[in-house]
């Protein structure tokens, strides 16, 4: 079995670094500045709008999802009424929205948002929380898959650290999609803040609770992923509840900051080779999981493009030229493929694909296809980190929808080049220029949208940039 480890070039699961060098300087804040003070007022909607409060749908909702509702209600005059778009509806994807009060709040008497909701069937609400205000979102809070029924029920969502919310914006936010592609309605009624007293218990977690080890590089900065930072408390009801809790929660430690700095938003700059174990707390409470960071030298990118005629290539994915446009770097095919990760911004205006787990992967451009009947070449810079064992191998295979452009049916073609273990090298960029004569099995390249990387899992990892089609 080979030995590697993780290399973090990205977001979520692939995380990116990259140096920063920051000077600063602090001064002390005089006995005679005078703060203001933010309105502790708990309530969101109570038989309507609190004071302050506004409505901000997300780009690409259904804009008209939320309207106030006087007939169904679970207490007082009015309630709050959302409509989930069908699938497919021209109005909108999904309903979402934020519901800010940009003067500001202190919510720190409070442990938690309380509300009572129902449905017109039973549903999965995606995401709920606080703390969205469309800005930086530094105390946002997010309850996944959130259970609601056709029976009005009180719904919880602690909050990790009540004493960091002394001028909070984002009152109230929420995003769901159709169910099993219908729309449907739900109501929410006496949202407000409240301080329960029956919030206990709390086991914070960074990495989602486990001790990770991580190769990262100077000149690459990345973040600690938010997916795997929660706050779990137990409630009255006996029921623990995990909510994500944004970074500006926690507090972070390096054991050795002389090789890795991390910030209260949970940047990680590395500054000097070595290792060190990132570490942290919320509200004085250790979090569970840990990442012990291996900083080498600086990282190695891709090589960069020969100057050519932009009119002479067709990109699919390269910082040297305009791309096409693509609908997907990893268009995962279940069940059989097991391939993690995509494109990735690394740096600014530095883009490359991170693939791990790799048995097979394809990267499309269907809408439209791209005509390479006048190109000659394939190029692409992979580059693999494990060691090489005499078995393993990367295919390269291009697949042409054929003359309806479409896939399926029988005028589809594909071919594949294999690159064998003798061909491969560990730990370098290697620069493939594949003539298209070589791909044989395709019967045209007028409708060329798909590029396939194959290894049947004999190589794990793959980094791949520079994909384009260029004509000597």
């Amino acid at each position: 079995m080979k030995n590697r480890k993780n290399i973090y070039l990205g977001s979520t699961l692939l995380m990116g670094f990259i140096i920063l060098f920051m000077t600063g300087c602090e001064r002390e804040v005089s006995d005679d500045v005078d703060f203001a003070s933010f309105s502790n007022n708990p309530n969101v909607f109570i038989d309507g709008f609190s004071a302050g409060l506004e409505y901000l749908p997300f780009g690409g909702s259904k804009l008209d999802a939320f309207s106030v509702d006087s007939e169904v209600k679970y207490k007082g005059s009015a309630s709050m009424r959302f409509d989930v778009p069908n699938f497919g509806d021209p109005a909108g994807s999904f309903a979402g929205a934020i519901f800010p009060d940009m003067g500001g709040r202190d919510l720190s008497e409070y442990d938690a948002l309380t509300f009572w909701a129902k449905a017109t069937r039973a549903g999965t609400i995606n995401e709920i929380g606080f703390g969205n205000d469309f800005g930086e979102n530094k105390y946002l809070v997010t309850r996944q898959n959130l259970r609601i029924s056709t029976t009005w029920t009180k719904y919880t969502i602690p909050l990790p650290d009540p004493q960091k919310l002394l001028a909070e914006k984002g009152m109230f936010w929420y995003a769901e999609g159709p169910e099993d592609g219908d729309g449907y309605s739900f109501w929410i009624d006496e949202l407000k803040f409240e301080k329960l007293g029956t919030v206990a218990q709390p086991r914070p977690a960074i990495y989602g609770g486990d001790d990770i080890e991580v190769e990262a590089f100077i000149n690459i900065q990345g973040k600690i992923p938010d997916a795997g930072l929660t706050q779990t408390f137990n409630l009255a009801s006996g029921v623990n509840e995990t909510v994500i809790a944004a970074p500006s929660y926690f507090t972070f430690s390096s054991s050795d900051t002389d090789v890795v700095i991390v910030s209260e938003l949970g940047v990680l700059t590395p500054i000097g080779v070595g290792t060190t174990e990132i570490t942290a707390t919320l509200g004085g409470v250790r979090a569970a999981g840990s990442a012990t960071l291996e900083v080498k030298g600086g990282f190695e990118f891709a090589p960069i493009p020969p100057a050519r005629d932009p009119a002479s290539v067709i990109s699919i994915f390269s910082d040297a030229y305009a791309n096409v446009p693509v609908d997907f770097y990893n268009g995962f095919f279940a069940p059989f493929q097991t391939t993690l990760g995509g494109a990735v911004e690394i740096n600014e205006g530095e883009n490359i694909i991170v693939y791990e787990d790799l048995n097979f992967v394809a990267t499309e451009f269907k809408n439209p296809t791209v005509n390479a009947t006048a190109m000659t070449h394939f190029h692409v810079d992979i580059k693999i980190d494990e060691t090489i064992d005499s078995a393993d191998f990367i295919a390269v295979e291009l697949g042409d929808f054929g003359p309806n452009a479409a896939f399926g049916g029988d005028d589809d073609s594909s071919s594949r080049i294999t690159f064998d273990s003798s061909a491969l090298v560990s730990g370098e960029w290697i620069s493939l220029d594949i003539p298209l004569s070589d791909f044989t099995g395709l019967t045209s390249r007028s409708n060329l949208a798909q590029i396939f990387f194959i290894s049947d899992a004999t190589i794990s990892g793959l980094l791949v940039d520079n994909m384009y089609f260029y004509t000597e």
